[in-house]
């Protein structure tokens, strides 16, 4: 069995790609300045698991989200709104909530909480509404047992803990740039309180009033920090 790879695409984007050769897209937006060109072109879908439906996470429109969607074999998963919002476009997704758990192409997906809004900004000019389809992180556990805690967009929280006590997570994806987000201090703590060995940030240094950086992270936490740029992997 190979080994666990996780990319990062760009803001808050990561490609999983399982030991078991299964490909899983979480919060792609190719519109993003930083986007690594080379995933560009989606090569393999298997599953799509947006953490929410900001612009950020599944572009202008959920125009991201279509994409990847529309490719044979691949299956999307997130809140029971987003799947009540894809199915009046045709696609079928499965729509879960806070606590339950999905199997999909061989990978486990627990929805958890995470404290953000999911406003979908949808059209433009005096058409354009916000349709609120919720947020949430993942937690994935991968076919040789590997687990990643993937938080989505979040503000640190004290359940965070629960977390890391019900799922043991090695790896910690977290968003560090603040404003919109934690920042590094509280990304730090919420590593910790995973108990994460392994912590990758994303959600930096695409626009300036993202600030922080990863080397104010490891100042904050016990894990190792594993710094990706935009198309770099890390195997585990």
């Amino acid at each position: 069995m190979a080994s666990l790879r996780i990319t990062r695409l760009g803001h808050g984007g990561i490609l999983y790609r399982s030991p078991g050769d299964s490909w899983i897209w979480v919060d792609r937006w190719s519109s993003a300045p930083n986007f690594a060109e080379d995933y560009r072109e989606p090569e393999k879908v298997d599953v799509i698991a947006p953490t929410h439906c900001h612009f950020d996470h599944v572009g202008d429109d959920c125009s991201d989200l279509m994409e990847l969607s529309g490719i044979v074999g691949s299956a999307v998963v997130g809140s029971h709104e987003l799947s009540v919002f894809m199915g009046a476009r045709g696609i079928e997704a499965i729509g879960m909530n806070i606590g339950g758990t999905v199997a999909l192409a061989g990978v486990k997906f627990t929805m958890v909480r995470a404290d953000h809004t999911g406003g979908a900004t949808l059209g433009t000019g005096g058409d354009q509404v916000t349709r609120d389809l919720g947020c949430w992180g993942w937690v994935i556990e991968f076919e040789d047992g590997t687990v990643v805690y993937q938080s989505g967009d979040t503000d640190v929280f004290g359940d965070m803990s629960l977390i890391g006590e019900r799922f043991s997570p090695d790896i910690a994806v977290l968003p560090i740039g603040g404003h919109y987000t934690m920042g590094p201090r509280d990304a730090g703590r919420a590593a910790d309180m995973v108990g994460a060995s392994t912590v990758i940030p994303v959600h930096y240094a695409t626009f300036p009033i993202l600030s922080g950086t990863p080397e104010e992270l490891a100042e904050h936490t016990r894990a190792g920090v594993a710094t990706l740029e935009p198309g770099e992997t890390w195997t585990g």
